[in-house]
């Protein structure tokens, strides 16, 4: 699901990082090492902290370029840079010479492109073979390399493969199983892990605190550990439209068709797109959840009563292999709704109706 307005601390102004203490740990060996790698893919799932560590890091080396084990008999204990450093003031507002970020950018039209293109990776080539102009790095963040098109990703390989001296590039990646091979070949791999469902919940909370307990817990639990997930569905309400969408499919194999048409209304209005997309991208995260269960045979955690019994009953009904191929068609149908600028009412009902038939 995607947001117009951020909903948590854009990470190049994020001075705190939870949860990701051993990853942390990793990138400050290697940087107090003196032999740090030139180039690192930062893994993990979506809103768990990889732009946030990386510009942490990015900072650390920017404010201490020259830093090793033992330097005047002591070693820092995390890359933390205070926000009240000129280092880190000047990487919050995108004017540190020695630090590049590639991401999405917006076409003449005003549009966000859907890729990073070949022309900005060219700009990456350039910057990193230029002398650092404070001594120390040159530092590029690609936030996220998944969504550089192919001849973006074939020319970052010559940076890769001929790295010039003192060049760090970290490369954010939310499927770094899609990556070229030899993108992954040459870069050391970190992997951030999901965050706890207890820390989610109290992150959640200090940055909505009108939510209740029970209510961050389950927030924290439809994010699956990540706290940017649990902000957005927090924001445009993902917990109600997660119980009417469950009170609906309790309902299959025989929809009752009144709840049915008032759900897709309210989930295609047009004056609130984020409903639609929160409300798809919750049932395709059902779905795939129920995938699971079938497959590896166990219950699912219930973030609304009567869940597991309602997984458990279609499960028994239709065969797994049917489960499967509706979450792959829904899959395809939501992703091609904005492409091919369909009707997000008739998409909703299509959904659901396909689910119908599939569980007759």
């Amino acid at each position: 699901m995607s947001d117009k307005a951020p909903v948590w601390p854009q990470p190049r102004l994020n001075d705190g990082l939870q949860g990701q203490e051993a990853a942390e740990a990793t990138l400050l060996r290697a940087a107090t090492s003196g032999r740090l790698p030139h180039a690192w893919l930062l893994t993990g799932p979506r809103g768990v902290g990889k732009a946030t560590l990386a510009y942490r890091f990015a900072r650390y080396l920017l404010a201490e370029p020259t830093q090793e084990v033992g330097l005047f008999g002591d070693s820092p204990e995390t890359l933390h840079v205070s926000p009240e450093d000129p280092v880190f003031r000047r990487v919050a507002a995108g004017g540190h010479s020695d630090l590049l970020t590639l991401e999405r950018q917006a076409d003449e039209k005003g549009k966000m492109r859907s890729v990073i293109p070949v022309d900005d990776v060219r700009r990456l080539l350039s910057f990193a073979r230029m002398t650092a102009g404070e001594g120390g790095w040159r530092v590029a963040i690609v936030d996220s390399i998944d969504e550089m098109n192919r001849n973006a990703a074939n020319a970052l390989l010559k940076i890769l493969e001929e790295p010039p001296p003192r060049s760090l590039l970290l490369l954010v990646s939310h499927a770094p199983g899609a990556l070229l091979p030899t993108i992954r070949s040459r870069c050391c791999q970190l992997a951030l892990a999901p965050l706890g469902e207890d820390l989610v919940a109290e992150l959640l909370q200090s940055h909505e605190p009108g939510l209740s307990g029970e209510e961050a817990l389950a927030l924290a639990r439809l994010s699956e550990g990540s706290i940017g997930r649990a902000l957005s569905l927090a924001r445009h309400g993902g917990l109600a439209l997660y119980g009417d969408m469950i009170a609906l499919l309790g309902t299959l194999p025989a929809l009752d068709v009144k709840a049915l048409h008032a759900l897709a209304e309210r989930w295609g209005q047009a004056k609130d797109p984020a409903a639609f997309e929160t409300g798809m991208a919750l049932l395709i995260w059902w779905l795939g959840r129920l995938v699971r269960a079938g497959s590896m045979g166990t219950e699912v955690q219930e973030v609304v009563s009567g869940e597991a019994a309602l997984t458990g009953r279609l499960l028994a009904g239709q065969p797994l292999a049917q489960w499967l191929g509706l979450w792959e068609k829904i899959s395809r149908l939501f992703a091609r709704t904005e492409a091919a600028n369909l009707d997000r009412k008739q998409v909703v009902l299509t959904a659901f109706l396909s689910l119908e038939s599939g569980a007759s």
